[in-house]
């Protein structure tokens, strides 16, 4: 699909979690109906903006982290939303010049602004597919299409704010299982996901308003984020609220609170 194509099969007539999500970030890639429906998120959910904003500062850490500590080179980021700078890719090329990364997305929107997702250092390589992660046998293939990672070398499979859109009937633990399988010891999982755990009442409405906008949702206790790293090794300081995974010190001093933030983190290397 090109990218003119992709701007025709937009569908405006409905909000997109992805453009709700460019909205809360400050970004201009979204309608007015992903406006409206970002604004009545908001009001169930005034600090769904922090939320945002910390997600996108977990996978800076994550990234860093994984590049830095445990010598990873090659990513495959799922579910990589309307780029926004500095992308994954510039924070890993920024510690790896020679990292490479694959993105995949099943939104046209994505699509329609992946170049910015194509501008890697000399040394290394990215790449945008079209994929939708509750078909991974498919997702995987078209990864090993590309042509752009090296199946017998560790890959980070990076997995934010996405899985809590994957609902029980598509068998989200399956899912990353069978993502996960396809990597090779020493790869790893970062990933983090809504959870109503820290403030019920207003995260459950967050969740009503979401399905009600037809974007199912599905926010998950701590002991069910954790499942997903079942059968891998944890790395310190295993699955937390997102801004108390290897903090950054608060430029301003001041820090959210869990319940603002309602989002659980996590980073593992599989054995």
């Amino acid at each position: 699909m090109t990218a003119r194509q992709a701007g025709r099969d937009l569908d405006t007539s409905r909000p997109h979690s992805a453009r709700m999500y460019d909205y809360f970030l400050g970004g201009k890639d979204h309608f007015e109906v992903d406006t409206d429906a970002a604004l009545v998120a908001a009001d169930a959910h005034p600090g769904i903006y922090v939320t945002a904003r910390e997600n996108r500062a977990f996978m800076h850490r994550a990234t860093r982290v994984l590049a830095q500590e445990h010598g990873i080179r090659q990513w495959l980021d799922i579910g990589t939303g309307i780029p926004t700078e500095p992308n994954l890719h510039q924070v890993a090329q920024s510690v790896a010049p020679d990292a490479r990364v694959v993105y995949a997305d099943n939104d046209p929107l994505v699509l329609k602004y992946a170049e910015r997702l194509m501008r890697s250092t000399t040394q290394g390589r990215t790449a945008y597919i079209e994929a939708d992660v509750t078909h991974p046998d498919a997702l995987m293939s078209a990864v090993d299409a590309s042509q752009v990672l090296d199946f017998d070398q560790p890959i980070a499979l990076s997995l934010n704010a996405l899985m809590h859109f994957i609902t029980d009937p598509h068998d989200p633990y399956a899912i990353v299982r069978r993502l996960l399988d396809s990597l090779p010891a020493g790869s790893a999982l970062a990933m983090n996901h809504c959870t109503p755990d820290f403030d019920p009442v207003t995260w459950n409405k967050v969740a009503e308003i979401y399905t009600g906008s037809g974007t199912p949702v599905q926010f998950r206790s701590h002991g069910d984020v954790r499942r997903f790293f079942d059968g891998l090794d944890l790395i310190d300081p295993g699955v937390c609220c997102c801004h108390r995974w290897r903090p950054a010190a608060p430029a301003d001093g001041t820090e959210p609170t869990d319940a603002q933030i309602g989002l659980l983190a996590g980073v593992a290397i599989k054995r």
